[in-house]
């Protein structure tokens, strides 16, 4: 069996590092990745992907990069319920095992 994925696109937002109870680091990213194809109208549709970060690959993602930059994850995908009152959601997302800063909105000021 294999679980692993690989994923590039923008960052659509500054990430945020919090601690777990047990004192570990955790961000949550969404990269926004286009289609490759348009829409019955003409369009490129784009998809909105959640990906969790833990520990170091956190906090140097944190520092190294914006809302904006282009970034590459791999990881693997994990699946989980949420349980709200009389019902439950599953939410799918993505684990990062690595993080590549591909570029950055400072680097495409410069050129």
């Amino acid at each position: 069996m294999l679980n692993q994925i690989i994923l590039v696109g923008r960052l659509t937002r500054n990430i945020k590092v919090n601690k777990t109870d047990n004192g570990n680091k955790i961000a949550t990213l969404t990269l926004a990745i286009p289609r490759s194809f348009k829409n019955s109208e003409g369009v490129y549709d784009t998809d909105f992907i959640n990906c969790i970060l833990f520990d170091n690959i956190a906090e140097n993602t944190k520092e190294y990069c914006s809302k904006g930059d282009i970034i590459g994850v791999k990881g693997r995908v994990q699946s989980r319920v949420i349980e709200n009152d009389d019902t439950k959601d599953y939410v799918m997302e993505i684990v990062a095992e690595k993080v590549t800063f591909l570029s950055s909105k400072k680097d495409e000021k410069t050129e």
